[in-house]
């Protein structure tokens, strides 16, 4: 079977040659250059609205080229789907149809059974290739999961990135392997059940490798600063091109990857007024293209909890997109379990409890009010009526912890115990679980913040990686910052490769079970019953300061009840939640709760019947 995702721009193999079609409205002319020969260059057809063409008989698949602008500046295709030899090499002729897709049974998976498992291509594995990750395939069906979802691997430059600096938003990053060895790695998930998302950045491109600014200036809209310069312009002049650029970069992937959904990284930060806005219009698209014949699940991280994008239809199905990553929950466990109240933490500090109770019950906990961390702005929109299913629920995730200054996980900064309590809390919650990789062993190796730029930009990248933690009181004396790794070092991306090793030693292999346990209750209890809840219908409790009763209601009868007390001294006077037990922290909860206690650092979950809860 073949897969092949047509587009507008870029090179597309013919029967008569290699069309090559550039979007260059700030060039006069352009030149298509194949190969080392620069006296064989030919010359393209300048078309209406700046756009390039040309079908060239001298390339053929396997083909290297590049686009030369009249100043004589050789560029890569902005739309290439493969730079073997970089950011700044040329780009190759990739005929998506030559490779044999063997996968034709796989329909995807149901979004209820969604447990995300989220990893970094380059430091997954000792190798860090596509191929590498492949053979950790079975230890992943094994754990329980459902889905992986891939940190971007479009092209960025150097020899380690995050991603997020992608600058080819086609091309996976050659550091990784070739478009086949990505093709091999989708097909060999769905043959172990799993599917495949991945994070795409439809934000900014990275600062090095970005030609467009060259020869596309509008691209981009220097009227609007994001936190990586001028922002990209998708409402204003010559918009249409940019707008296009992206939805076909999401249906790219999605059918020419034969991937099963995307997460769109930091949309609060597109600046677009259009009617439909290019969120709204890219999964339109994508409902009316892939998703029409099997599963698309699109997620998004959005800073302004805007609930509107993930509205249901009529038949309950996700009008746009399927689920947002919950900042609120990560925020508020974080807040009980640490005690750290330091930059975004400041804004559940003050009754981290009640926090965490709204965003289980309710989805979001700022629905609306003022953000004390953001100066006062409001964040936020109703999300009650939405189901659980529409929030993705984390207890780290690559942010929350290569944002920190040594990118400490969290099994570094609490005891087990509290780390079990939250663990039974966040993989039994409704909500779809996500895993970072690593976490479900322990790893002890950090994952810090990394990145491979030029000598134009390494030395700002690391001065203000190290700036961002100036407000930080630990590290308001520059000596303190001074010990925060420093991304461009190679060391830095050496220390967060995980250690499969540790496997073999019995903490880890101690925790791994618990994951597993965790995971098999999550099917056998929760999966089941996740299509029949009711939104709008949750309620929660708080118990002092650190305890918590939420409460879902499930068809007619049915409820799951949560009961968690995330604090250091037990809880007295505690009803036990009515019906089965059928998930604890620990051994002594249950006991506990019989006599009216709620232990420190415990959390239970409940199945019953009728309509009589627990409490105080």
């Amino acid at each position: 079977m073949m897969r092949s995702h047509a587009m507008p721009f870029g090179a597309e193999v013919m029967a008569t040659g290699v069309r090559f079609r550039l979007w260059a409205p700030n060039a006069r002319r352009v030149e298509l250059c194949i190969g080392d020969r620069p006296d064989a260059a030919e010359r393209m057809h300048a078309l209406r609205d700046g756009w390039f063409e040309l079908v060239s008989r001298n390339a053929r698949a396997g083909s290297r080229y590049r686009f030369r602008l009249e100043n004589g500046l050789e560029v890569p295709d902005p739309a290439s789907r493969y730079n073997p030899d970089d950011v700044h090499g040329p780009s190759l002729v990739v005929d998506p149809r030559s490779f044999r897709w063997e996968d034709e049974q796989w329909s995807g998976r149901p979004w209820e059974e969604a447990v995300i498992y989220e990893l970094h291509v380059g430091a997954f594995t000792p190798e860090g290739t596509f191929g590498a990750a492949m053979l950790k395939l079975d230890h992943l069906a094994m754990l329980g999961v459902s889905a992986i979802s891939l940190m971007p691997v479009a092209d960025f430059p150097g020899r380690a990135n995050w991603g997020y600096d992608g600058v080819l938003a086609f091309a996976p990053d050659s550091r990784y392997g070739s478009p086949d060895d990505l093709k091999r790695l989708v097909q060999a998930a769905h043959g172990k059940g799993l599917s495949v998302f991945l994070d795409v950045v439809y934000n900014h491109f990275g600062p090095e490798g970005n030609y467009l600014y060259v020869y596309a200036k509008p691209f981009f809209d220097a009227t609007r600063v994001t936190p990586w310069g001028s922002a990209i312009n998708f409402d204003g002049a010559a918009s249409r091109p940019v707008r296009e650029f992206f939805i076909h970069n999401a249906l790219f992937w999605l059918e020419e990857y034969h991937l099963d959904g995307l997460r769109l990284d930091a949309v609060h930060t597109i600046a677009d007024r259009s009617v439909p806005d290019i969120l709204v219009e890219l999964a339109e698209r994508v409902r009316e293209g892939p998703g029409r014949t099997r599963p698309i699940h699109l997620i998004l991280e959005n800073d302004d909890n805007a609930a509107r994008y993930l509205e249901r239809n009529m038949n309950g199905a996700p009008r746009w997109y399927t689920a947002q990553w919950n900042d609120d929950v990560h925020h508020a466990l974080h807040c009980l379990l640490t005690s750290e109240t330091e930059r975004y933490y400041a804004d559940y500090a003050d009754a981290p409890a009640t926090h965490l109770g709204r965003a289980l019950a309710e989805g979001f906990s700022y629905q609306g009010e003022a953000s004390a961390y953001r100066g006062g702005r409001k964040r936020g929109e109703p999300s009650r009526h939405l189901p659980p299913t529409a929030f993705i629920g984390f207890l780290q995730n690559h942010d929350q912890i290569g944002n920190r200054a040594f990118g400490e996980r969290l099994s570094a900064l609490i005891d087990p115990r509290p780390l079990r309590a939250a663990l039974t809390l966040s993989l039994l919650a409704p909500s779809p679980p996500l895993l970072f990789m690593g976490e479900e062993f322990a790893c002890t190796r950090p994952f810090r913040f990394f990145c491979d730029f030029g000598p134009e930009f390494a030395a700002a990248v690391t001065a203000g990686r190290r700036s961002e933690f100036r407000s930080v009181p630990r590290f308001s004396d520059p000596a303190a910052r001074r010990l925060i790794p420093d991304p461009c070092d190679p060391a830095t991306f050496a220390a967060s490769k995980l250690d499969w090793t540790a496997l073999c030693q019995p903490e880890s292999a101690a925790w791994l079970m618990v994951y597993r346990r965790l995971l098999e209750l999550r099917r056998t209890f929760i999966v089941p019953r996740v299509s029949e809840l009711v939104p709008g219908r949750a309620h929660y409790q708080t118990l002092g300061e650190a305890g918590l009763i939420v409460v879902w209601k499930v068809g007619d009868r049915e409820r799951v009840t949560l009961c968690s007390h995330l604090g250091a001294k037990d809880l007295t006077g505690v009803r036990r939640p009515t019906g089965k037990l059928i998930a604890a922290s620990d051994d002594d909860v249950a006991g506990a709760l019989a006599r009216g206690i709620l232990p420190a650092w415990s959390t239970a979950w409940f199945l019953s019947d009728g309509e009589r809860g627990g409490g105080p």
